[in-house]
């Protein structure tokens, strides 16, 4: 059985349908609990671009409603014809057994689930006290429909289609809304991304830092084409790498520096080969220094480095500023200079606005970095 995924074969797969583990949904949620017991208390929480019949984040808002002291949850769906990929619909037993239930609307229409009350009577809100109906579209984020239920909300969590994410960004920054979603690590490089991050509009969540999350799918996804595995129960999940959670709700994490050696330290003492005995690279095209690894970033130097994505997972305002993300136009803005052409023999992949360095007199490109210094 394969053993890793890549969003390159859900994209080619047309499916944006992942959904989200409820242990890491509840991670992440507890995060910003520690910090701010009160961060969900009389809010009104959306879950657009959901399932709310299969979801883990309805399922987990639901639950804990009480303690988290919401005042109201809402969830809405996209209909099933209009999504890119089509596959055989079935309404539940849930939605069928409604009195207004409509077989018609079930495909062409998205639904709506709020939770306000104490339905059932039992003292408590939870799950079993939602309230549904179909939307008066498809639920497609971007409508007008949706966007009145964005303006209502304070907080919006979501796993937003993939191949909508840089959309769904600037559709979240419209809003001025507090918000935590789900996306893939490389979605750094976006320009309608970085310079959110840069201007700590926008970090990276607390619980996913490294490797791959698995995510479940409908029973039509193609499996031969992802790392996979079906459950006990039947249902198919697939493990998809380089995934974070995007945010600009507060956690403690993001205010903890790192503990790091000196330059000196890391020559010595580094459990990086690239770094142990080794002076520091500098780039050829930009006044700063290159680390590979997050670890590797010296305490002392005071001047430019570029460090790997990654660098963001621990990422502390207090302890570094970003200077910029060296990548094409955005490298030339910063002031990379020119490579000369000659160097192009040896690295067809050299162009004008990424940095890189010589090694054997040959050009290095590193995979995107960004440019950081310390903090006086």
């Amino acid at each position: 059985m394969p053993n890793n995924n890549s969003l390159g074969a859900a994209r080619e797969a047309k499916n944006d349908e992942f959904y989200t583990q409820y242990a890491d949904i509840q991670k992440e949620i507890n995060a910003y609990l520690d910090f701010n017991p009160d961060v969900f208390r009389g809010k009104t929480v959306l879950l657009p671009c959901d399932d709310p019949e299969w979801s883990n984040f309805t399922k987990f808002f639901a639950q804990n409603f009480q303690l988290l002291g919401l005042k109201k949850l809402i969830s809405t769906s996209y209909a099933p014809e209009s999504k890119k990929y089509k596959v055989a619909y079935e309404p539940t037993l849930f939605e069928t057994q409604q009195p207004y239930y409509d077989v018609d609307k079930s495909k062409t229409h998205g639904k709506i689930f709020v939770l306000t009350q104490d339905l059932t009577g039992d003292n408590r809100i939870d799950i079993n006290d939602l309230e549904w109906q179909y939307l008066e579209g498809d639920g497609d984020f971007r409508s007008k429909e949706i966007q009145k239920l964005r303006d209502e909300a304070d907080i919006i969590v979501t796993n937003p289609p993939f191949s909508l994410f840089r959309e769904f960004i600037l559709w979240l920054f419209e809003s001025g809304k507090l918000f935590s979603i789900i996306g893939n690590v490389n979605a750094i490089s976006y320009k309608e991304v970085f310079p959110l991050i840069k201007d700590n509009k926008m970090w990276m969540g607390v619980s996913i830092h490294s490797g791959d999350r698995e995510f479940g799918v409908p029973d039509s996804y193609p499996l031969e084409a992802s790392g996979w595995r079906i459950d006990e129960k039947g249902k198919r999940y697939i493990r998809v790498k380089g995934v974070r959670w995007f945010t600009n709700i507060d956690h403690g994490r993001r205010h903890e520096p790192m503990q790091l050696m000196t330059m000196s330290e890391n020559i010595k003492h580094s459990k990086h080969k690239e770094i142990r005995g080794h002076d520091y690279i500098r780039f050829e095209n930009y006044d700063a220094i290159e680390i590979p690894y997050t670890d590797a970033i010296p305490s002392d130097y005071e001047g430019a480095m570029g460090v790997p994505l990654t660098f963001l997972d621990k990422y502390c305002p207090e302890q570094f500023e970003i200077i910029g993300h060296p990548h094409g136009d955005y490298g030339l803005e910063l002031g990379l200079r020119p490579f000369p052409r000659e160097l192009k023999a040896h690295n067809k992949g050299l162009r004008d606005g990424d940095l890189y360095y010589l090694k054997d007199g040959k050009p290095e490109l590193p995979y995107r970095r960004i440019l950081i210094r310390k903090k006086k």
